[in-house]
């Protein structure tokens, strides 16, 4: 049984990973690498890029500000970082051209095609290693596009505190994990655990 467990939760991570990271608090618009590596290849002026990190500072400033006033309750607190994500979003939109713009948008569309093309490879190998039916697949493919679509709605609540938004993705991993136990069988969760292991052991082994 712990067995069967443990292989389920390492499918429904697998699973979940590919759709859902935990909420990168501040740093959703402060230029984490995927955001950063996008803006480069937006041609920004010398202008721009110091407009853009001056933007970043303050909102950094007032971010860490909000964290130390202990006078406001936590609602206050989560609203104003709320308000502050907005602005800080909005001015750096100011900053960029109509043509940056739509190319930035271009460019997120691009990464998300390329997200679905890795999972749908992914998707592919587990197939071929756990022996799953096309009907499993399908099942599997319809969850992860629901955890996916779930998981987006939780990190882009700005009414959510960090807290809210980790523990809601955790229940939301948890009900994966819940929906494959219905989908595969037991072999295929005791394959799942033998590949778990092979995997640990060549880490260990290098």
């Amino acid at each position: 049984m712990k067995k069967i467990a443990a292989g389920m939760l390492a499918l429904a991570s697998f699973i979940f990973s590919a759709s859902a990271q935990e909420t990168p608090n501040m740093k959703r618009f402060h230029h984490p690498h995927k955001h950063g590596m996008m803006m480069q290849e937006l041609n920004l002026t010398a202008d721009q890029q110091q407009l853009l990190k001056a933007n970043r500072d303050s909102y950094q400033k007032q971010w860490l500000e909000l964290n130390k006033n202990e006078n406001i309750t936590v609602k206050e607190s989560r609203d104003k970082k709320s308000a502050l994500r907005k602005e800080q979003k909005e001015k750096m939109m100011a900053i960029l051209t109509s043509e940056q713009k739509n190319k930035l948008e271009q460019l997120k569309k691009d990464h998300e095609s390329k997200r679905e093309a890795m999972a749908a490879k992914r998707l592919d190998k587990m197939k071929t290693k756990l022996n799953l039916s096309d009907d499993q697949l399908a099942k599997i493919k319809s969850g992860n596009e629901a955890v996916h679509a779930k998981a987006k709605a939780i990190r882009e609540d700005d009414q959510l505190s960090r807290t809210e938004k980790k523990e809601k993705l955790m229940a939301l991993k948890a009900e994966t994990q819940t929906n494959l136990k219905s989908i595969l069988t037991p072999e295929q969760i005791s394959k799942i655990e033998e590949l778990k292991k092979n995997r640990i052991e060549k880490r260990q082994a290098k």
